[in-house]
């Protein structure tokens, strides 16, 4: 079946895809499956991780809503796969390494969304990048510290998933692009649920090229894209549409994200800001599975943990070690 599948991309994929059998390896070497291939299994690695099951209690914008339709993190990371995967696929790229890489790519993001990571990133001395921490989640601490062993391309792809990353692959430039397309659309109709924003005070330039509702903005850039980058080595917008992206990505910075952000800001920052120093004194209480780490670098354990952390499962751990309960003395 495996073979099919490389007789499959050497006849339709486009020769600046990555096909499975080019990848440059894993950190360790490992028997290769028989059935699927290593970017396949890696995809299956990352949806059965522990760190892909908490997604679905992380905050990606707004926390605790009222209402069950809202984004969490895994639901957005389920909307960059499958916006990622119709790029390759329109693309002639590597479908299964677009998939793999858009479902780890959030794997090391916080609890209560960019507010914790800006709070971990002041605490811990050498600053704290989700990318990154989506990294070392694959690589570090999965399976009890043995990490997931993925693929060079998946990792790659992981790490540089931000704007300011470089992707290697046209593969993971495709999944960097589905998550601004991604966040940004559903995120406007989230602050539209919540009462956040009118669609009416959308950027009126950006609403005339991307159109007014969710589903034409993501289909009108998909088609941009994807006439954009149709056989060229290279994955990108028009400079037309990727202006008004940006433009839309700064009108939901100043008029959602921020005041989103302040509703749980002294909160969550008073809860991680507490549960650093807790446990940064007495990284002996920390689980197991980061002690070792404490023994040479504590800031990077916490960290660990507290990124590790679901929004419930933070404040549970709070609730525990700082709030009284009835009947104690």
């Amino acid at each position: 079946m495996k073979e099919k599948t490389y007789e499959k991309e050497r006849a339709f994929l486009s020769p600046y895809a990555k096909k499975s059998y080019e990848s440059a390896g894993r950190l360790r070497p490992e028997t290769p499956c028989s059935m699927r291939t290593d970017f396949q299994r890696d995809r299956d690695r990352i949806i059965y991780s522990k760190a892909f099951l908490r997604l679905k209690n992380k905050t990606q914008v707004f926390f605790a809503p009222d209402g069950d339709h809202y984004m969490s993190r895994l639901t957005h990371t389920l909307d960059v796969s499958q916006i990622a995967r119709s790029l390759a696929r329109s693309l002639s790229l590597n479908e299964d390494l677009a998939e793999a890489i858009a479902l780890g790519h959030d794997l090391g993001h916080t609890p209560f969304g960019h507010v914790g990571e800006r709070v971990l990133s002041a605490l811990n001395p050498a600053g704290f990048r989700h990318s990154e921490q989506s990294l070392r989640v694959v690589d570090v601490l999965e399976k009890d510290g043995k990490g997931l062993n993925l693929t060079w391309e998946v990792r790659d792809g992981i790490v540089n998933h931000t704007k300011s990353g470089r992707p290697a692959t046209l593969e993971g430039a495709a999944v960097s692009l589905a998550d601004r397309i991604a966040y940004i659309n559903h995120d406007i109709d989230d602050a539209v649920r919540a009462g956040f924003l009118d669609p009416d005070d959308l950027p009126a330039e950006a609403v005339k090229i991307f159109g007014r509702d969710t589903s034409a903005r993501i289909n009108t850039a998909i088609l941009d894209i994807c006439a954009e980058s149709q056989g060229k080595p290279y994955v990108r917008m028009s400079d037309e549409k990727a202006r008004a992206l940006d433009t839309l990505r700064s009108f939901m910075f100043e008029h959602v994200y921020e005041r989103a952000n302040k509703l749980i800001q002294e909160s969550a920052e008073r809860m991680l800001r507490a549960l650093y120093a807790y446990f940064s004194e007495r990284p002996e209480t920390l689980p197991v599975l980061y002690r070792n780490t404490a023994q040479t670098n504590v800031s990077l354990a916490v960290c660990d943990y507290l990124s590790s952390m679901s929004d419930r499962y933070a404040i549970n751990v709070f609730k525990t070690l700082f709030v009284p309960r009835e009947g104690s003395v």
